[in-house]
Formats: structure tokens, sequence, C-alpha cells
């Protein structure tokens, strides 16, 4: 029952944070369907309101997936299980950044495998398809996954703890990243300098310019983090100028045209 009691709470605590920054950051670059910041914008027509609410529902349905993983690391943390632990020093300060080297470096490596499996035509329509519905994609998009897709993914990080020792100040820390960069990623803006996307970090990380050209080409630009695995497997692809991504002819889904 407490372990119920736990999923239950943060499953409310996912879903209302979720809530509370798609909306503040959809308000923020939309007013009444035009854009609202001279930002680099890579949508080509504005949010349909039978998209936004795909993307919301899918979400609220994702929460709850998302926090049964979570809810049993916090569960053994408590009671002194697992490798999750409060002192900062407790293995040096210099653990703390490498940990959370760690922690990303396994995330990304083993969501872009998941991701690439689940592009395989025999897998896609029961684990990806719903999230590849919003194929210009708002900010509520961030959290927009199958069931399927979320419970092969939730269970990542959480099971890390029990391997890899984590200060809990980092394991939020990650998690705050974790949902600023799929916000930013799924807006349909370029919130970052083109001076930055195009320069040699951007060269590497993934940014709204990289993903977007995913949701409209499909079979490229897997990563989460680090374009690394899809430069070295042969999946990257990054248009030439930002503005070539607004000017992909994208067929719309029912969703778009509602």
């Amino acid at each position: 029952m407490e372990l119920l009691a736990t999923t239950a709470a943060l499953s409310a605590i996912i879903a209302l944070r979720y809530l509370l920054v798609a909306a503040g950051l959809y308000r923020l670059l939309w007013r009444r369907g035009e854009p609202r910041l001279r930002s680099t914008r890579l949508n080509t027509r504005p949010p349909a309101r039978a998209a936004i609410l795909h993307e919301l529902r899918a979400s609220l349905i994702s929460s709850p997936i998302y926090a049964f993983p979570a809810a049993i690391a916090l569960d053994a943390f408590e009671h002194g299980r697992g490798l999750i632990y409060a002192d900062p020093s407790r293995y040096g300060l210099w653990w703390l950044p490498a940990s959370a080297l760690i922690y990303l470096v396994v995330q990304d490596t083993y969501y872009y495998w998941a991701h690439r499996a689940m592009h395989h035509r025999w897998a896609f329509a029961w684990t990806h398809r719903g999230h590849h519905l919003s194929r210009e994609p708002t900010p509520f998009a961030s959290f927009a996954f199958d069931a399927v897709e979320a419970a092969g993914t939730a269970w990542v990080l959480p099971a890390l703890t029990f391997f890899v020792p984590i200060q809990w100040g980092v394991a939020l820390a990650l998690l705050t990243l974790m949902t600023l960069a799929a916000l930013m990623n799924h807006c349909g803006f370029e919130l970052w300098p083109q001076s930055w996307v195009r320069g040699p970090v951007g060269r590497w990380l993934i940014t709204a310019t990289h993903h977007s050209l995913h949701h409209t080409r499909f079979r490229c630009n897997y990563g989460l983090y680090s374009r690394a695995w899809d430069r070295w497997m042969g999946t990257d692809a990054m248009p030439v100028l930002a503005e070539e991504l607004a000017q992909v002819q994208v067929q719309p889904t029912p969703l778009q045209t509602a």
C-alpha cells in the first residue's frame, strides 16, 4: 500500500509539473495561434486544438507509468536500500558530476537504440505511433508517449540507482534537465541562437532544430541528448540552414487538420 501511495503521489507531481511547465512555455511561444518570440520558428502551421488534446491525454496516461519505477527507487532510498544517498561528500565531490555523466550516457545510449527499434515497421504502430501523431509538436508533446514506449523507457534511471550511486540532489537535477530538454526539443521553435546550434557544441548536442527533423522525416535523428550515436551510426541529419526546416513539406495528420 505504501508503494501504491508513493506512486499516486509521484503521478500527481509528474502530471502537475508537466502541465504547468508545458502550458507556461506554450503561452510564452504562442498567442492566438501566432508566434510571440523572435526565435527561429520550426513548425509550418499554428498548433491545432485536436493535436494539443491528444498530446495532453497521452502525457497524462504516461505519468503513472513513469511514476511507478521512480516510486520503487524512492521507497528503496527511504528504507536504506538502493544506492541513492544524501550526503554529497559520501563518495567525494568529484563523484557528483561523474555520476551525472554516467547516468546521462547510459540513458542516451539506451534511448537511441530503443527509439530506433521502435521505428521498425513491426513495432512502430504499437510502440511509438502515438508520439508521431504530432508531426509538428508543441511543448505538450514532450511527454506524449504510447504506454508501451513509456513502460520501456521509464525504468532506466530508477534501475540505475541500484547499480550506480547517485546523490539525491544530482538525481533531481537530472530529472529537471530531462524535462527541460524534452520541452525545448518539442516546442516547435529553436530557442538557442543559431551561432550555438551551428557551433562546435551544437554539432554534438540535440536541439529543437535537430529533433523537429525527426518528427517530419522519421528515419533520422533518434538521439535523446547527444547527436553522437546518430553521427556514429549514420542516422544524423541537419538542415544546412534552420530556415530549410520550415520549408519541409509535411503531410498533416488528421489531428493537425482538425
